[in-house]
C-alpha cells in the first residue's frame, strides 16, 4: 500500500475543525485535529511562534481516536547507546514512513508532503509537538543543513552553538545565558547551513526540559519547582540531585517574554563542553575543530527514524568540521562551572 493512500484511509470522513497555524521562521505550518484538548496545548506551547489563519509550507493532521490494525510489519529500532528500552518502530512504505511509538501507540504518517498522526493525541501532546518541529527539521535538512546535537543562543546577529557529550548541561548553560540577556535559539536540535562568512544556524520550537538542579540554582527558574518539591531537591546530595530523573518544560516565553525566543541566528561561535564534576580548574579554549574530530562526535546528531533522506548519504565528522567553516569553536574542560562558562560564552558574545 502507498502511504498516501494509507493516510486516505485513516482521515476518510474525519472532521479538523480546530486549528494552529504557526510561523518558524520562512516556514508556515497548519496544524489541524478534531482535539480541542490538544488544540490548546499546542496554542500555549507553542506561543511565540502563533501566527494569523493562511496559507501554509507544511500540513499537519493529528486525529484523535483508536489505531486500526494497519497490516504492517514493523521493525524496531534499536535503543540509543547506554539505553535499554525499546521506544520505536517503523515500517516503510512506498512514498513514505509509519512511525509507531510503543508506550503511546501513536502512529505517525508522512511521506510526499503528507503528514498524519494518529491516536490518542490529547494525552500525548509533547509527542505531537515533537512531530511538527521533526517536519521543520526535515524541511532544513532537504535544504542542506546538517543536524546538531547543540543548543543555541544568540545576541543580536551574533549567534553560538552549545554542545556537549550527553550530561554535560549544554541547555543549563544556554538558561544561564538568558538569563544574563542573550535571546534562546534552540535547546536540543540546530540545523547548521553552510555558508560564508560563518555557517547559518537554525533552532527548533522546542522548550528546555530541565532537571531539578538547573531550576534550583538559576533565580528565574525558581517558579517551576514546587516550595515542596524545593525542599525535598535541597537535602540531597549533589551527586544524588545530579543523577536525578525528573524533568520540567521551561516555557521561555512565560520566563523571560515573548520576543525571547528565535529560530534562527548567523552561527559565529561553537562552545563544546567537555568538563568533569571531579576536576577542579576550568579551562575555556580555542581549537582547531578539523584537528578534534573526537569532540565533533558531540555536535554531531543522527537524523533518525523521522527523516527519510533522498539518498543514502550519511555526513561524516570531516563534513561537518567544513561546515563550520568561519565559526570559531572553543572547549571548554576541567571542573563543572556554569558561572565561569557562562562569563566566557558572554564575552564572547559582547565583543563580536
Amino acid at each position: 500500500m502507498h502511504c498516501s493512500d494509507l493516510i486516505d484511509r485513516l482521515t476518510a470522513g474525519a472532521d479538523t475543525p480546530h486549528r494552529v497555524f504557526l510561523a518558524m521562521g520562512d516556514c508556515r505550518f497548519r496544524v489541524e485535529t478534531n482535539s480541542e484538548t490538544l488544540a490548546g496545548e499546542l496554542t500555549t506551547y507553542f506561543a511565540p511562534f502563533l501566527c494569523s489563519p493562511g496559507g501554509a509550507d507544511i500540513a499537519v493532521t493529528a486525529l484523535q481516536g483508536p489505531v486500526p490494525d494497519l497490516g504492517l510489519t514493523f521493525q524496531v529500532k534499536e535503543p540509543d547507546p547506554g539505553k535499554t528500552k525499546v521506544k520505536e518502530e517503523w515500517a516503510d512504505l512506498p512514498g513514505g514512513r509509519v512511525v509507531r511509538k510503543r508506550l503511546t501507540g501513536l502512529h505517525f504518517l508522512f511521506g510526499g508532503g503528507r503528514n498524519l498522526a494518529v491516536g490518542d493525541c490529547g494525552a500525548n501532546p509533547n509527542q505531537i509537538v515533537n512531530f511538527v518541529n521533526n517536519r521543520f527539521i526535515e524541511r532544513k535538512l532537504n535544504d542542506g543543513c546538517l543536524l546538531a546535537h547543540a543548543a543555541g543562543v544568540a545576541l543580536c546577529e551574533t549567534g553560538m552553538a552549545l554542545a556537549g557529550f550527553s550530561g554535560m548541561g549544554k541547555s543549563t548553560l544556554a538558561l544561564h545565558l538568558v538569563s544574563k540577556g542573550v535571546t534562546f535559539v534552540s535547546n536540543d536540535r540546530l540545523m547548521v547551513r553552510p555558508g560564508a562568512p560563518c555557517p547559518a544556524m537554525f533552532g527548533v520550537a522546542k522548550h528546555p526540559r530541565i532537571n531539578p538542579g538547573t531550576a534550583l540554582h538559576n533565580p528565574d527558574l525558581a517558579g517551576i519547582i514546587t516550595d515542596e518539591d524545593r525542599e525535598r531537591f535541597l537535602r540531597m546530595a549533589p551527586e544524588e540531585l545530579w543523577n536525578l530523573e525528573h524533568k520540567y518544560d521551561a516555557l521561555i516565553d512565560r520566563i523571560f517574554g515573548t520576543d525571547r525566543f528565535i529560530l534562527q541566528s548567523p552561527m559565529r561561535y561553537l562552545v563544546l563542553l567537555n568538563w568533569s564534576r571531579d576536576i577542579a580548574v576550568t579551562r575555556f579554549e580555542e581549537i582547531d575543530v578539523h584537528a578534534r574530530h573526537d569532540l565533533l562526535a558531540a555536535f554531531m546528531k543522527d537524523t533518525g527514524l523521522f527523516f527519510v533522506p533522498e539518498n543514502d548519504y550519511v555526513p561524516t565528522a570531516s563534513d561537518y568540521a567544513r561546515a563550520l567553516d568561519g565559526c570559531r569553536v572553543f572547549e571548554i574542560s576541567g571542573g563543572v562551572d556554569f558561572d565561569f562558562a557562562a562569563a566566557g560564552c558572554l564575552r564572547l558574545l559582547e565583543t563580536s
